[in-house]
């Protein structure tokens, strides 16, 4: 991790800030921007935690903040010790310590035995701009404190990183929902994340969500989540312009757009736009982008040299084949709308289940637009196996969507992700 200090800004400043804030000390607004206050806040932190106060989140520092961001501990058992002092220490539960251990008998811990132990703060930060890395390591803290949790991958993306995926449930029903196919709309992968928290913490006590038994989503569903299909490109957009990677800097100079980065890039490291990769009447996307004068790589709207070219398209068709989804949801940005037709070959109960998302999220329905009407996942998953498939558009305004809009947005949408699995 990078070192920030006095004059830092960027997507690890926010993290920085929201994770002081939530500790107690007062790092000022989370503006991504290293000041004055988030330095006195860094310097109070070291202090109660036995470090150097120099107002530097070095290596050191870091290495303490780090297991509160992924929020546990590995903590070896000491004499007089029990689950209960053990939890109230880390100002948690003792059923969280249980969970985090399955098969230990509480009764009968030993001096010396090694616990992983969860810090009483939630995992799944909301209020800061998502990276790759912070994915990884939300990904990291959900798995331990919930061993349940089936983590994978699908694929990796063209830098190379992981696309994860998070399977909630072990039931014949299979579902999944998938987020930030667009680089500057990653608000959609926080929205899983979650959701993945907020369910794990439920069914971990036997507990309910607005009225629906985790424990019988668990049984009836498998819900597979990639929270994060164009990893490389939502890089890009956060971390703009303070690159360190070259990939990104010279990726950046296909925006000849005259606006900044965040505002137009939807496409993947390489240009290609990849909810426009698909092999759901690609040819007919080309002829569109053609007319509108696209002709090879660029921030949005190129779909790419040939259907399915780019590996993290590829990967997707790839594990929705293998899988045999019985439904799917697609997360972008903009509008508070439900898509969920291509070419009348959505089956019939598609209709139904678009209108019960809608009266559960207040958001409209409608067929699809224009300007997206070919070569998305949700229209090649319709084509290809006939069930039902969605785009569901959040939040309103400009791309990227503010972080300030995350409670409501996922105030709308955690039913759907409930009812998702049960129809």
């Amino acid at each position: 991790m990078e070192t920030m200090l006095l004059g830092s800004s960027g997507p690890n400043v926010k993290l920085i800030q929201s994770l002081l804030r939530r500790l107690g000390y007062s790092p000022g607004p989370i503006d991504g921007q290293f000041g004055n206050q988030t330095r006195s806040a860094v310097i109070g932190f070291q202090r109660d935690y036995g470090l150097t106060p120099d107002g530097i989140a070095g290596p050191e520092t870091w290495r303490v903040m780090e297991r509160f961001i992924v929020g546990y501990a590995n903590y070896t058992v000491r004499p007089g010790d029990t689950i209960y002092k053990i939890a109230k220490k880390f100002y948690t539960t003792q059923n969280a310590v249980l969970t985090a251990n399955p098969g230990i008998d509480p009764d009968r811990i030993s001096v010396g035995q090694r616990l992983t132990v969860p810090y009483g703060l939630d995992v799944v930060y909301t209020d800061i701009d998502y990276t790759y890395e912070i994915l990884e390591r939300q990904i990291r803290g959900l798995r331990a404190r919930y061993p349940f949790l089936s983590v994978g991958s699908i694929g990796k993306s063209v830098m190379g990183k992981t696309l994860f995926y998070i399977r909630i449930g072990r039931g014949a029903n299979t579902v999944s929902y998938n987020a930030s196919h667009h680089a500057n709309e990653s608000i959609t992968t926080p929205l899983l994340m979650k959701f993945i928290e907020n369910f794990s913490k439920a069914y971990s006590t036997g507990g309910s969500i607005r009225g629906y038994r985790t424990s019988d989503i668990w049984e009836r569903s498998s819900i597979y989540i990639i929270p994060m299909v164009n990893p490389d490109g939502v890089d890009l957009v956060n971390y703009w312009p303070n690159y360190t990677d070259p990939a990104y800097t010279e990726a950046a100079k296909l925006n000849k757009t005259g606006l900044p980065l965040p505002r137009v890039w939807k496409a993947n490291i390489r240009g290609v736009d990849l909810n426009l990769n698909y092999p759901a009447e690609w040819e007919k996307e080309k002829e569109d982008e053609l007319a509108q004068g696209i002709t090879g790589p660029a921030p949005r709207d190129y779909g790419g040299e040939a259907p399915l070219s780019e590996p993290e398209s590829a990967a997707m068709a790839d594990f929705t084949r293998r899988q045999g989804f019985s439904l799917t949801i697609s997360y972008h940005t903009q509008g508070e709308v439900i898509y969920y037709t291509f070419k009348d070959l959505q089956p019939p109960e598609s209709t139904a289940i678009a209108e019960l998302f809608s009266r559960v999220s207040g958001y409209a329905i409608s067929e699809n637009p224009y300007e997206a009407s070919y070569a998305g996942y949700k229209d090649w998953f319709i084509q290809d196996f006939r069930e039902p498939g969605f785009t569901i558009e959040v939040g309103l305004g400009v791309n990227p969507i503010p972080p300030v809009q995350f409670p409501e947005i996922y105030n709308q949408n955690e039913e759907i992700l409930l009812r998702g699995a049960l129809v």
